[in-house]
């Protein structure tokens, strides 16, 4: 019992209902103030956005006309909550789109943030705060992380509130979890109709419970926030996760194999190689072309140790590591033993190699 305590995770962290959502919102926009290292003149689209730009201030300038090196046309992204009223402020990240080569010192300009539905639901601006930095002369370059990618913190100010439509139109939520399991799903409909009553959750498949609403709507958010708290004991599918390239090895403790015998041995060939130098003795008078020489000598080792085996009844992945470990196995050793128990159709788990 106090294992299985132990191992229960509340549905807030096994998925999420359905309707509460980020918003992804994007716009274009220009960064001014930087000290030579903006887009360059032939940049015809930071020029435009200019020239665009004064216009609204009664600046009628020709595109043609504006040479600044000290601007620099960028995208910005934010991401908006769920819900969000009027006033809250959300981080932004700039990016250049042109040829700038540092955006360090700059300020980014009042911009429009649209999302999907081409709706304006945020402005962005202030300075920006840039991880990097960039500086060149003569030839000579000095460059760190990435000068053209800035972050402007609470640098967003919603415009348009939003909120999260959780009740369907036929009366019900819908919990989807984030590793879709049809066990997971039955058991998450059992502990709900444990806690609001019979008939209160059905699982619909391995992704998805739907969930009786409140009558008229009211108390929504406390009814969420009590389903939210309900926890249950998740199933889990075995794996067993391989990186052949830094020899790491995870698996759950539990994954079962079946019997089995292993017999593991290798061939080890070493080569040791001694270098002397071949000195003559006596170097008469006008002996030219008698020089020092270096000569080696190789000795080619070959050790067979003695075989690894051993016969196991029905045991675990976390067993079967321990006594390989034991044996003094290298865990490269034991990766190969595992892959060649999965092709033997012993190992009962999912083998991922990365």
């Amino acid at each position: 019992m106090a294992a299985d305590a132990a191992a229960q995770v509340r549905l807030k962290d096994l998925g999420r209902f359905q309707g509460w959502r980020d918003n992804m919102l994007v716009g274009y926009g220009i960064v001014t103030g930087l000290a030579g290292s903006g887009d360059t003149p032939r940049n015809q689209a930071t020029r435009q956005a200019m020239s665009n730009m004064l216009s609204q201030f009664d600046l009628v300038i020709p595109q043609d006309q504006i040479q600044s090196r000290n601007v620099a046309m960028v995208m910005i992204t934010a991401t908006l909550p769920p819900t969000a009223t009027v006033g809250d402020k959300i981080d932004v990240n700039v990016t250049s789109t042109g040829d700038a080569r540092s955006l360090a010192g700059g300020t980014l300009i009042m911009t429009p943030l649209k999302g999907p539905d081409h709706q304006v639901y945020a402005l962005a601006q202030g300075p920006l705060v840039i991880g990097g930095y960039r500086f060149d002369a003569n030839g000579n370059l000095r460059q760190k992380n990435h000068p053209t990618v800035g972050t402007i913190s609470l640098g967003g100010t919603v415009e348009a509130a939003v909120r999260a439509d959780l009740v369907a139109s036929n009366g019900y939520l819908n919990f989807v979890l984030k590793d879709a399991d049809a066990t997971t799903a039955e058991r998450i409909a059992q502990r709900i109709n444990q806690s609001l009553g019979a008939g209160s959750a059905t699982s619909v498949d391995a992704e998805s419970v739907r969930i009786r609403a409140p009558a008229n709507g009211e108390g929504l958010n406390a009814y969420v926030a009590r389903i939210e708290s309900l926890a249950v004991v998740p199933d889990q599918v075995s794996r067993v996760v391989i990186n052949e390239r830094t020899g790491t090895l995870v698996a759950g403790g539990d994954t079962h194999i079946a019997p089995i015998t292993i017999s593991h041995g290798d061939i080890r060939v070493s080569v040791d190689t001694q270098y002397m130098a071949s000195q003559p003795q006596f170097v008469g008078v006008g002996g030219d072309g008698v020089r020092t020489i270096i000569v080696g000598n190789s000795d080619l080792n070959v050790e067979e140790p003695a075989h690894i085996a051993a016969t196991y009844g029905h045991t675990t992945v976390s067993e079967l590591v321990h006594s390989l470990e034991k044996a003094n196995v290298s865990t490269r050793d034991i990766i190969a033993i595992l892959q060649a128990i999965k092709a033997a159709g012993a190992l009962h788990a999912d083998v991922i190699v990365q």
